[in-house]
């Protein structure tokens, strides 16, 4: 059974940090693009970054670029999400999700994912 667990959401100041955390249970992902979206109330599902299990190169959303650095640990079977300098935009849901290795994708391809978790929630004021 697959299951992506995040953790680290929460509330924060415009300008403060957070770091989001994913851990891949009942599969390894060492096969799979792993990324991060992200879904405000009444709005689409907005895909953030992606990192490729390739050569662990990573695409970003253009808003967020300098400012989220997405990781993987393919022996913990984990990746992360380093958000820095936040804003209320940034505020949302936020989904760990993976999808097996594709050519020519990025992190907007959100119809790609085929496994995600139950969301943390990042709020930003």
């Amino acid at each position: 059974h697959v299951q992506l667990v995040e953790s680290g959401g929460g509330s924060v100041q415009a300008g403060g940090s957070l770091r989001l955390a994913c851990r891949a249970i009942g599969f390894t992902f060492g096969d799979d693009d792993m990324g991060w979206y992200r879904q405000a109330p009444g709005k689409e599902r907005e895909g953030v970054a992606i990192i490729y299990t390739g050569d662990g190169s990573a695409n970003y959303r253009a808003s967020v670029k300098g400012r989220f650095l997405i990781s993987r640990d393919n022996a913990e079977n984990t990746v992360a999400l380093e958000m820095s300098s936040l804003n209320a935009e940034d505020t949302a849901m936020y989904y760990c999700a993976a999808a097996r290795s594709g050519s020519g994708r990025t992190c907007s391809d959100v119809d790609d994912y085929d496994a995600w978790g139950q969301g943390t929630q990042v709020t930003v004021s």
